[in-house]
């Protein structure tokens, strides 16, 4: 019983020592610090049934597959000139305590309907002066470049604020390796979604006008990795919930198509932290 007491007495002086030196909530306070990061994403989508308004047509195509279309890596992805063509993520944010932080964020994904596919159709086409005038009543058809490209390229556009928190899950000291902090975050937002639709409908014109298109609400959780306090690389898993009632289509201001879905991303970023 001795020698533990004596041994507990040391270990406890030893951490009192090294606490005055080393103070864990100093160190890792992130109040009034500014970070901006920059990355890529891959993401994926649920079907959706898409409907489409106007004057000659009104209908509903059920279950509609799309994926994304990420650039393959090259020298674009640093070329100042190109750097917005692959699918991106940008965020600036500031922490307004000690963990919580308030960030906007420009994420743009990019979304193409799978062309070719066969998928049911529900509604009335007439006087397009087309094959396709007709009634449907939840009967297949094919979605051939004749009567319909789909796709928000340019991109499927989600600006955000989000609320995240940071907590240090391995600093220095238990990593025993100088200058990295491994942390891990979590946050929630909620943004408008602002693309530039690519839609060649019928005979139609295409109306790629930058609008307003719906909302966003999102999940995020990542994983950090900061070194020499300034800089970190960070992995994130981000999903949620999309909703566009106003999306572009024709040259006729008053055609629009709907939809809504649920998203993915699977993100890697670069950043820096710093207080002003």
């Amino acid at each position: 019983m001795k020698k533990l007491s004596l041994i507990s007495i040391f270990i406890m002086q030893a951490f009192f020592a090294y606490s005055q030196t080393y103070d864990f909530a100093k160190a890792h306070n992130q109040k009034g610090k500014i970070f901006i990061s920059w990355g890529w994403n891959q993401s994926a989508y649920t079907k959706s049934d898409i409907h489409f308004k106007g004057n000659n047509y009104n209908f509903t195509l059920k279950d509609v597959v799309a994926k994304d279309r990420q650039t393959g890596f090259s020298l674009r992805y640093f070329n100042p000139s190109k750097i917005t063509i692959p699918q991106y993520n940008f965020r600036i944010g500031y922490y307004f305590n000690s963990k919580y932080s308030l960030s906007f964020g420009f994420d743009h994904m990019k979304y193409v309907m799978k062309q070719d596919q066969v998928v049911k159709i529900n509604g009335d086409i007439a006087g397009t002066g087309t094959e396709y005038d007709k009634n449907y009543n939840n009967v297949p058809i094919q979605l051939t470049p004749n009567f319909l490209r789909f796709e928000h390229t340019n991109g499927l556009n989600y600006l955000n604020l989000e609320l995240r928190r940071m907590d240090n899950l391995f600093d220095q000291r238990s990593l025993k390796i100088k200058n990295i902090d491994i942390n891990v975050i979590e946050g929630i937002g909620a943004g408008v979604l602002y693309p530039k639709s690519d839609v060649a409908l019928l005979k139609y014109e295409e109306n790629d006008q930058w609008h307003v298109a719906g909302y966003g609400i999102d999940l995020v959780t990542g994983l950090n990795v900061t070194f020499f306090k300034h800089l970190f690389i960070q992995a994130e898993a981000k999903g949620g919930y999309i909703n566009m009632p106003n999306i572009l289509t024709t040259h006729f201001t008053d055609d629009r198509a709907a939809q809504h879905f649920f998203f993915v991303q699977g993100n890697v970023n670069f950043g820096v932290i710093f207080k002003l």
